[in-house]
């Protein structure tokens, strides 16, 4: 199978990358040293492309309305242009079709972001459902646009070097918005944990603005620090925290669902109907190995498993994800069977590790 590729695919060869297929796209694991990347994001600055996630466009009078109905979060919350919503788009069982981040343009006018393993599956359920709401709703798929990530404590000031025109727009832009700065979408939102903008651009423009970022001292880095980053700092994966067969409540997302609103959405009913029974907590290993996904993890409460896992560059020590009863609860000593033998862990609330500082 022909693997899709971003814009930036040559400059990630030309630089070098280890190349890997992820899911079904050519994309950079590292481009050396991935360990050397993860701590220059929490030291210094770091960039990705993200580019194979998808930008969404949804335009119509009815646009607010369709989000209402589509998503667990209240999109009443945003009102000011540029504001951004993390939430997920739940099937009619609460199951998670995937997380993504919508953005207030204007009344007619929002945007998302959604995953790129998702992204066909997304939008035909986001077109069937409109198709019951609004026909006339239009749903624009824009692969015209390049997003690049750049994140780390000096993030924002690099970014403002290469583009010093925009520091203006983005200075005082708080977490979770954006603005517009000519034809770049300037999101101060990020996947690491750390400070930093998400920029979406029009493709023709990337490679430049990728090789600026670069000359002003931002690291690339490749999906394999991307992973440790996020991991450290808490944040659900599709696909291995959270699926389609799982609850945003029983996914730590539970802040991300509105039940308190008379607003109906999709899964709110199953929802209600189900009270959870598990939940997603931290595991720090106290003793030597590494914890992987679908692990299992022994308690005194019943059985669970590990659901996203590995080393923790910045803590040195191997930290996890878990699905656990409800009844467990941080400081909770409980057993991780790796190969066949039982190591000792320990609960604990995440995120790991925040603005490159512990929080355990």
């Amino acid at each position: 199978m022909q693997l899709k590729t971003t814009i930036l695919n040559p400059i990630h060869r030309e630089m070098k990358a280890k190349m890997v297929d992820f899911g079904g796209w050519d994309m950079p694991l590292h481009y050396g040293s991935q360990l050397d990347e993860h701590h220059r994001v929490r030291n210094d600055a770091g960039m990705f492309d993200v580019s194979h996630m998808l930008t969404v466009e949804l335009k119509g009078e009815s646009a607010r309305p369709f989000l209402r109905r589509l998503v667990a979060n209240n999109v009443d919350k945003l009102v000011q242009p540029g504001k951004a919503l993390y939430t997920c788009m739940l099937n009619p069982q609460g199951g998670v079709i995937d997380d993504l981040i919508i953005y207030f343009l204007t009344e007619s006018h929002f945007r998302m972001v959604v995953n790129a393993g998702t992204a066909d599956k997304d939008l035909a359920w986001m077109q069937a459902r409109r198709d019951e709401i609004d026909p006339k709703l239009e749903i624009v798929s824009r692969r015209d646009l390049a997003m690049i990530a750049v994140q780390g404590p000096h993030a924002r000031a690099k970014v403002w070097q290469v583009i010093p025109g925009a520091r203006g727009e983005t200075e005082n832009l708080k977490p979770f918005q954006a603005a517009i700065w000519g034809e770049y979408f300037i999101a101060r939102t990020g996947y690491t944990g750390e400070d930093g903008f998400e920029i979406t651009l029009p493709s023709q423009h990337a490679v430049d603005f990728w090789r600026a970022l670069h000359t002003a001292g931002v690291t690339p880095a490749g999906l394999g620090a991307r992973d440790t980053l996020r991991l450290e700092a808490g944040m659900n994966l599709y696909g291995q925290d959270m699926d389609e067969s799982t609850s945003p409540l029983e996914s730590g997302l539970g802040w991300t669902v509105d039940l308190k609103s008379d607003r109906d959405f999709i899964g709110k009913a199953a929802l209600l109907e189900h009270p959870v029974t598990r939940q997603l907590i931290g595991l720090v290993l106290t003793e030597r190995g590494i914890l992987r996904s679908h692990q299992k993890v022994v308690t005194s409460h019943g059985e669970g498993e590990i659901t996203s896992g590995g080393f923790s560059p910045t803590l040195i020590q191997s930290i996890a994800l878990a699905r656990l009863p409800l009844e467990a609860s941080a400081g909770d000593e409980v057993q991780v069977v790796v190969r066949d033998k039982a190591l000792q862990a320990k609960t604990v609330k995440y995120p790991f590790v925040r603005n490159g500082k512990s929080l355990i």
